[in-house]
């Protein structure tokens, strides 16, 4: 099973690095093409909204539940791999790129949440770390593109392109290869347009989810701008903005594995409680410490917002998959990502709108709404089973 657990692991990695490409060299990109310098807002939010369009069809017909997840994620590295290339072709201008990054993120959604699908027929026990290792993956995956920007120095911004659309084309392969169904697979059978009742329908699954949505209104927001927070800070210091970027983003990979192992001995309910507290705090000093503290203090600040900004997210998503019906498990857990994702679209145009009308340290005040709001959730009653 530790195995099979790896293997999940790096072919997540390897796929989801197409997920942030954009992001790594938005400016260069802008630069080279001639697109606005504000291009980068809406390059994500194509991403982000293409994951939601693929993750509501893919709830609807309940591909995961219906075929293979194995081959549902072969395909979706595949064709991510493909659009994710689209976008060094020199003919392609602004509206073409938005359209093969928001093509992008659509196949995405046959990978991050048909990943933790096929984590969950593996792993019934001990989810919770399981999925700390899976998000932990996503997270370094979403990271790696500012590091090979580190690495990258004077060649093209193409490059981060060709190197993460190979690795989602490796992950997909090693994937299809080396994991077959897992033993606690049920097949749906039939298509099902009824998922979101029982999100609606069942508390602890409802809170849950809340919880989730709570984590989603900050987590990508921040990802988004923390090469802006570096910039505005550090500047006129010799800080590599890429290298920080791909530290305290990537640092969440750490969180996550740490949550899911601690969530087998406490539970994944406090390991979230414990995660969205300290998340909000950091929302609401951020203008303390913008402000006042040294250079090397901020970027201590940012690592450690960037620690539990995310290790709260496989918590989420285990107590979503425990307490979704078995049968319908790849269906809500698809279906519970769609609407997290349209809520990151949301926080991030609406700070990307702060950031032109008020002072830049107080628009973060803002992203404390998410996890205050999934704070007061109760995912789990007391006593309940450890994930």
């Amino acid at each position: 099973m530790n195995r099979i657990l790896f293997i999940i692991i790096v072919a997540q990695f390897s796929c989801t690095s197409v997920w942030f490409a954009g992001n790594a060299v938005t400016s260069e990109m802008a630069l080279d093409k001639g697109f606005a310098q504000d291009f980068w807002v809406l390059l994500t939010s194509a991403v982000q909204f293409g994951f939601i369009s693929g993750t509501l069809l893919f709830a609807l017909l309940a591909l995961a539940d219906k075929f293979s997840p194995s081959i549902v994620f072969l395909f979706s590295a595949l064709m991510a791999s493909l659009f994710n290339g689209l976008v060094t072709l020199d003919w392609m201008g602004a509206n073409q790129v938005l359209i093969a990054r928001f093509f992008t993120g659509f196949f995405l959604a046959g990978i991050y949440p048909v990943g933790m699908k096929i984590a969950a027929d593996y792993f019934e026990k001990g989810l919770g770390k399981s999925l700390g290792f899976l998000v932990g993956a996503l997270v370094l995956g979403t990271a790696f593109p500012h590091l090979i920007k580190f690495f990258s120095f004077d060649y093209s911004w193409k490059y981060i392109f060709y190197g993460t659309s190979l690795l989602s084309v490796f992950g997909g392969l090693l994937l299809v290869g080396l994991v077959k169904d897992g033993p606690y697979r049920k097949q749906l059978g039939q298509v099902n347009i009824h998922v979101l009742k029982e999100v609606i329908r069942l508390p602890l699954l409802r809170k849950a989810a809340f919880g989730y949505f709570g984590h989603m209104w900050e987590l990508y927001a921040f990802w988004t701008f923390v090469p802006m927070m570096l910039a505005l800070k550090l500047q006129g210091d010799n800080f590599n903005i890429a290298l920080l970027s791909f530290l305290i983003i990537g640092v969440g990979s750490l969180a996550c594995a740490i949550s899911g192992l601690l969530s087998v001995q406490i539970g994944a309910n406090k390991m979230a409680k414990v995660s969205v507290a300290i998340s909000a705090i950091c929302c609401l000093t951020f203008p303390l410490f913008f402000s006042l503290a040294s250079n090397a203090f901020f970027i201590a600040y940012l690592l450690c917002w960037g620690f539990f900004v995310v290790a709260d997210s496989p918590m989420f998503s285990s107590l979503v998959a425990a307490n979704a019906p078995a049968h319908l498990r790849g269906s809500i857990l698809t279906m519970v990502n769609s609407i997290g994702f349209l809520i990151t679209i949301l926080s991030i145009q609406l700070i990307g709108h702060f950031i032109q009308l008020i002072q830049f340290e107080w628009v973060w005040l803002v992203l404390a709404i998410g996890p205050i709001f999934a704070f007061l959730q109760r995912y789990n009653p007391p006593n309940s089973p450890k994930l």
